[in-house]
């Protein structure tokens, strides 16, 4: 009888691929967030789960975008960006607003427009406006390097996370 090779060994090591690094970070548990900018023809937004924190001093968030996506345009030239930390009841907004061709600011999505023109969602979380101070070119995507201006963490509930695929909610 043949053993199976323990993750990790040399057997299972692939070459640096695409599909490798998807494979590997559906192993990776991240926070859900939505990304918001007014656009010229209207708001746009997408899900993201590239949110990090940058920078205490000065207050500094970060996030991928694909120059592809249909919110780059917007993205690439709005001086102020929403972010917007979703809680593990909003599956579908999540779903919305990582669906291509969606209409994502119709009904039953609900928002408003914030301060700098942001489009705010209601109901998530927590939310940011954040002033955009770079944009940095990383292969097909580019990384904006945001300066938090003003938010709201008093939102109640407990994250959503991806992982594997899926959105889901923390266990206890």
């Amino acid at each position: 009888m043949t053993a199976t090779p323990a993750l990790g060994t040399p057997q299972s090591i692939v070459p640096a691929s695409a599909d490798l690094l998807r494979s590997v970070f559906r192993q990776h548990a991240a926070g859900v967030a939505v990304i918001t900018a007014r656009g010229s023809a209207g708001p746009v937004g997408f899900t993201a789960t590239s949110l990090a924190s940058v920078s205490a001093e000065p207050p500094l968030v970060s996030f991928g975008v694909s120059t592809g996506a249909s919110s780059w345009p917007a993205i690439s030239g709005a001086d102020h960006v929403g972010v917007h930390i979703l809680g593990e009841h909003q599956h579908e907004l999540a779903a919305t607003f990582a669906r291509s061709g969606a209409d994502r600011f119709s009904a039953p999505t609900a928002w408003h427009e914030g301060p700098e023109g942001v489009p705010v969602l209601d109901g998530v979380l927590a939310w940011l406006v954040c002033r955009t101070v770079a944009r940095v070119p990383a292969g097909d995507h580019r990384i904006v390097l945001a300066e938090v201006v003003l938010g709201d963490p008093a939102g109640s509930g407990r994250p959503l996370l991806y992982h594997q695929g899926r959105f889901n909610g923390l266990r206890d």
